[in-house]
């Protein structure tokens, strides 16, 4: 006797799901990363001074 359509294992499903992943992996950036990749990218210039003149300091060093 052979068993029922729904007894058999799920070995099928499995590897749907996993070669959609592979290839939802492999066909590139997704759009919103790539916009985020795309934006410039804000430097502030007397920030960047106060850290640098923090770490000078937390050194040792005097001006």
């Amino acid at each position: 006797m052979t068993r029922h359509l729904a007894d058999h294992g799920h070995a099928v499903a499995n590897g749907r799901v996993r070669n959609f992943t592979r290839h939802e992996r492999e066909s590139g950036l997704h759009p919103a990363v790539a916009t985020l990749h795309r934006r410039p990218h804000g430097r502030d210039e007397d920030v960047n001074r106060r850290t640098a003149e923090y770490l000078r300091i937390a050194r040792g060093h005097s001006a």
